[in-house]
């Protein structure tokens, strides 16, 4: 793999507005992960399952030296069983994710690794710690390899490496402390006691993820916006300062609760392209009239919104154009703010 790689004579391409700033790059990719409820629910379910799962492999070289007869070669082979069912898993699980949503498999593969952390906690010998660390692999490729792909499929292209450099953090953070937590349940009390907490508040902890940290998004189209998206003007191009654009709509009062909440998707949308405001103003005096509020950092990345916009974008844009009642389409007024 490493030949191939110095091999890759990758095509570039240059962007016409050039190179994201790195502090504003990071606060976008930061900004889309807190906006997507996907990668919310991805986020917490995939840092649950390594704190708790973690306990098993941090406390192995023990485990394998307790066993009956157990050296260097145990821990070796509990760890080539562990592989072992990861791979085992893997030529199964294009059917499982047919067979079983992507939370049921989980739940299933984070109760498989609870009941394989438990069992070790308790294994006299290889012949039980074996087949323990082989479900306990295959739970482990499962859960990971299931939200990993749910991770992949969330992100549109223009953020996908930030996201997913976020989704590693979260797996390795959460390593880092489940090791340091466990390790020292097992210096004050057992190895047993460590195991069987892990096990069981992982279990728990994962049901609870499920429960309140809900995945309520849908399988958008995250693909790059191709007709029909309209782009910024390029005339009069501000040096400086940030940009505040207006957008006015004129909505049947009597269709305004059905607005707010296309709206709302709006606001999601606006910040994870990378605004750094957004407000939706109501007039007091003309009640059809909402005017739309947007803050962008400044002219170049006020452009860069565009580029970032998706095919769910250009959906959701007709999605409110349906509720504007003029024969006009709504009023668009870009400002830049003087210092």
């Amino acid at each position: 793999s490493g030949f191939i790689v110095l091999r890759w004579r990758r095509e570039h391409t240059p962007n016409p507005l050039g190179r994201e700033k790195l502090i504003s790059a990071m606060r976008v990719g930061v900004q889309f992960v807190r906006q997507s409820q996907r990668m919310r629910a991805v986020l917490a379910r995939i840092s649950i399952f390594f704190f708790h799962s973690t306990a098993l492999l941090a406390l192995l070289p023990l485990l394998a030296r307790g066993l009956t007869g157990g050296d260097a070669g145990t821990f070796t082979l509990l760890l080539a069983a562990m592989g072992a069912g990861a791979i085992v898993a893997v030529l199964f699980l294009p059917r499982l994710r047919q067979a079983y949503s992507r939370d049921q498999l989980v739940l299933r593969g984070t109760v498989v690794q609870s009941i394989s952390t438990a069992v070790m906690a308790v294994a006299p010998n290889v012949y039980v710690a074996v087949p323990a660390m082989l479900f306990g692999g295959a739970a482990w490729i499962t859960v990971a390899n299931s939200l990993a792909v749910s991770a992949q499929l969330a992100l549109p292209d223009w953020v996908r490496a930030r996201g997913m450099s976020m989704y590693q953090m979260a797996i390795m953070g959460a390593t880092a402390l489940g090791a340091a937590l466990w390790g020292q349940v097992a210096t004050v009390g057992t190895l047993q006691t460590s195991l069987y907490v892990a096990a069981v508040s992982g279990t728990l902890f994962m049901l609870l993820a499920l429960r309140y940290v809900v995945d309520h998004g849908t399988d958008d189209d995250v693909s790059p916006a191709q007709a029909g998206w309209s782009t910024a003007p390029a005339h009069a191009a501000p040096s400086s300062g940030r940009i505040v654009i207006t957008i006015e709509y004129l909505i049947d009062p009597a269709r305004a609760a059905a607005f707010h909440l296309v709206m709302q998707q709006t606001r999601r949308t606006r910040l994870s392209e990378g605004a750094i405001g957004w407000e939706l103003l109501h007039d007091i005096t003309q009640p059809a009239r909402y005017v739309e509020q947007i803050v962008d950092e400044s002219w170049t990345e006020h452009l860069r919104r565009f580029n970032r916009a998706t095919a769910a974008d250009l959906a959701l844009r007709e999605r409110r154009l349906a509720f504007h009642i003029s024969e006009e389409p709504p009023v668009v007024t870009r400002y830049v703010v003087q210092r």
